[in-house]
């Protein structure tokens, strides 16, 4: 009974998101990296975005990568930079769209840290991804429905998230405060 106890309050420790990691999770366009910097700013801890991360350990940017080792490559290079930064102290870590799809990866998300999946409807994240070049996966014919593919497939997987919180299309202190509010942080 003690140990159960014991072990029950290790789990509860390890995901008190005043604690411990908080990780942003979901698809390109939801606000994980602004909203990441903001939310760790407010609350005083490191920020840290996976994809950066996976950049300085590369040498070069996600688009290079792709291009020269795939994203087969990519997605281990990911994983290994998002395990080493889980055993690192506490902070706000935005992670890359399609860390959470990687079993093992959300697995260990999900052991050492609190995630939550930061939710935006379609329209809202394919203003915010057009804005901008740099996403591999959208380098396709008829990149709105690649991202609508996308979403539908990983939707699911970001629903076992330990938190949902809708990224609003307006000012990023407004969904800042919305996860500050889920995590009672």
């Amino acid at each position: 009974m003690e140990n159960d106890q014991k072990a029950a309050n290790a789990h509860s420790t390890a995901h008190d998101p005043n604690k411990c990691t908080i990780v942003l999770v979901g698809i390109m366009g939801a606000g994980k990296s602004s909203v990441g910097r903001r939310l760790a700013q407010a609350l005083g801890i490191p920020f840290h975005d996976s994809d950066d991360e996976v950049e300085k350990a590369a040498s070069m940017k996600i688009p290079e990568i792709f291009a020269k080792h795939g994203e087969e490559e990519f997605r281990r290079g990911e994983s290994s930079v998002i395990k080493r930064l889980l055993d690192e102290p506490r902070m706000v870590l935005a992670t890359g769209g399609g860390a959470f799809m990687n079993e093992a990866t959300r697995q260990l998300m999900q052991e050492k840290a609190v995630t939550v999946w930061l939710k935006a409807d379609l329209e809202t994240l394919w203003r915010r991804v057009s804005k901008k070049g740099g996403r591999p996966l959208l380098k396709k014919q008829n990149p709105k429905q690649v991202l609508a593919d996308l979403l539908t497939e990983r939707e699911p997987v970001y629903a076992l998230a330990d938190y949902e919180v809708v990224s609003v299309d307006g000012p990023h202190k407004i969904t800042v405060e919305a996860v500050r509010s889920a995590l009672n942080i």
